[in-house]
Formats: C-alpha cells, structure tokens, sequence
C-alpha cells in the first residue's frame, strides 16, 4: 500500500516547487541531431550556452506556470534546447501581458 505513496506526494506538489532553478539539459546530445557540419554543431551550442545564460538571469521573472508548462513542452521530444525553453517562456510572457 505505501508503494503508492512517493507517487502521490510528487503529484500533489504545486509546479513552482519543481522549476526553482533552470533545468540541465545536455546541449551536446542536442547538437548532435541539430547539425550535420562542424560549424553547425559549433553554432547551435552557442546558441544554446547563450539561451541557458540567458534563462539564469531570468528565471525568477517568468511566471512558475509557464515555466512548469515550458519545460513539459519543450521535454517531451526526447530531446532538450534552453532556445526553445527560452522561445516558449518569452512567448507566453508576452501573451499575458498583451492580454492586460
């Protein structure tokens, strides 16, 4: 009966308790599918390592949904991209403020 209990506890838990901080995800295994070229390659993990700065400096800002609903979204392929993160919390920001 109590092996059920781990599963409950984590399901009850409010998002905003699990996206404190930004997630790791492994850009390398990310730039590996995104380019066929060095250079490529090279490019995309620029563009992530900027985009994961860049969520550092701004993770408080964002809003605990989004980031909770962002990281499912952007989690879901297999694969992980602090651009896409980063694209998707912009996104919805910018959706509600529009929507003031």
């Amino acid at each position: 009966m109590l092996v059920h209990l781990p599963i409950v506890i984590l399901t009850s838990l409010h998002p905003a308790a699990v996206v404190d901080s930004v997630p790791k995800f492994d850009i390398a295994r990310e730039c590996k599918f995104e380019g066929a070229t060095k250079a490529a390659h090279d490019h995309c993990l620029m563009d992530e390592k900027e985009a994961r700065d860049h969520l550092q400096k701004q993770w408080a800002q964002f809003n605990p949904s989004d980031k909770a609903q962002c990281i499912q979204e952007t989690t879901m392929g297999g694969t992980s991209s602090y651009v896409e993160l980063l694209t998707c919390l912009e996104m919805a920001r910018d959706a509600r403020r529009a929507s003031r």
